[in-house]
Order: structure tokens, then sequence, then C-alpha cells
């Protein structure tokens, strides 16, 4: 019986690997619609949004069949980080170069955020989920880029470079995101509630894209600007419960 209840553990282990390994498809699919002829990048998006699910489930799935302990032969963490780098940073970005949304002469720096990214995601303290962070911007170039198409459409392609250039910069300084799964219990309800409501916005912003109305565009928006407050709140009483802590541990 007890060998019965292993092979069951780690068969829903093992499943979870490739649970998480099933987000190439979606990514694969979004590269041959930016390779087609006539592009149309809400399709793309369709299957970065797809990937995206897969990504923000995996992880709690890993935890709770205990995959480090029942399938140990493969390093979940290192699919997840190549499909995330290939889905949230590699794909949107390319399709930005693709679409033309940067002022002329300058797409090529799409690879200087692939860049940033890459050296982003392969930094030692990436993900701090003891305390549940992510070090640098956590490479969201994915929404990045939905909302490229309209900056480049309504405004102008050099809002969107401007953009894109700062995101990059933030993306290998040492600024603190908060890690949505991991968020502390009084955050995480708005923080993940917030998330799916802002999914929501950006499927309706698709269903006009790339010329969505003002007012949704700004309700759109009032979720990433909530998330970097949660950021630097929770960043900071974190560091101060963390300084508090050290000193009680100091002899006296």
């Amino acid at each position: 019986m007890q060998r019965k209840h292993d092979f069951r553990r780690r068969a829903a282990a093992y499943g979870v690997h490739f649970f998480t390994a099933s987000g190439i498809i979606p990514a694969a699919l979004a590269v041959r619609e930016i390779g087609s002829p006539q592009c149309d990048p809400r399709v793309v998006f369709l299957w970065l949004l797809l990937a995206t699910l897969i990504d923000a489930v995996d992880g709690p799935l890993a935890r709770r069949f205990h995959v480090k302990r029942f399938a140990p032969n493969i390093d979940g963490r290192t699919i997840d980080d190549l499909i995330d780098y290939l889905t949230f940073a590699f794909i949107p970005l390319l399709l930005i170069w693709r679409m033309d949304w940067l002022p002329s002469g300058t797409g090529w720096t799409v690879m200087l955020a692939m860049a940033a990214s890459l050296l982003g995601f392969a930094h030692v303290h990436a993900k701090d989920e003891e305390r549940g962070f992510f070090r640098g911007f956590p490479s969201y170039w994915n929404a990045f880029a939905l909302y490229a198409g309209v900056l480049s459409t309504l405004y102008h392609p050099w809002l969107t470079a401007i953009t894109m250039w700062c995101l990059a910069a933030l993306t290998v300084l040492p600024v603190w995101m908060i890690y949505p799964n991991l968020a502390p219990r009084r955050w995480r309800i708005w923080i993940l509630g917030g998330a799916a409501l802002w999914t929501l916005s950006m499927i309706a912003i698709l269903w006009q894209y790339p010329r969505p109305s003002t007012a949704l565009l700004l309700v759109s928006l009032a979720y990433p600007a909530f998330y970097t407050y949660a950021s630097w709140h929770c960043r900071r009483s974190d560091a101060a419960t963390h300084t508090n802590t050290t000193a009680e541990q100091l002899p006296g």
C-alpha cells in the first residue's frame, strides 16, 4: 500500500513538471504568429496569456505536490526560468520589434532589454522566495508589449522607447518587487485579485486593440500603480522587521 501511495506521489510530482513544460506550446505558437506575413499581435498576446496562466498555477502545484522531494531528477526551476524568459521577455520584445512600435532606427534596442532580462533571470538573488520578492523589474514585458502597441498608435513611439529603456535599466538595478504568490497574507488577496481584474482589463483592451478608450486604458493602469506601491510598502516593512529582529538577536 505504501509503495502504491509513493508511486502516486511521484506521478503527481512529475505531472507538475510536464505541466510546467507545457508552457513551451503557447510560446512556440506565439513565435509562429510573429513570423507570419500578416502578424496579428492580438493572437500573440492570447498565446502569451495562456503561458502566463500556466506559470501562475505551476508554482503552487509544485509546492502542493512536493516536486523537489518526489521528482528530484528534474529541476522544475530551470524549466520555469527558461519558459519564463521566452514568454515574459524574449517573445514580447521580439513582437515590439516585429510590429515597428519603436522609433525608426531604434528597433534593435529591444536586444538591450532582452539582455537586461537575461541578466535579471540569471542573478543569484533574482527571486527571494523566503521573503517574497523579485529583484529588479520582474520582466513583465508581455504586459508592456500590449501597452507598447497602444502607446505607439495613440501617442508616439518615443514614449514606448523611453519607457522600455527605463524598465530595462530597472531590471538590473537592486529594486524589489513583490512576488504575488508569496505576498504577505494581508496583501495577497488584493494583489492576486487585482491581477485577475487587470488581466480582464487587458483582454478588454485586446477587443479594441490597438485603440482602446482612454478610460479603459487608465483603468488598466491602476493595477500596475497599486502593485508598485504594494511592493515598495511591503519591502519597507520587511526591511524594518528584519532590522529589528537582527537588533534583538545581538548580544546585549
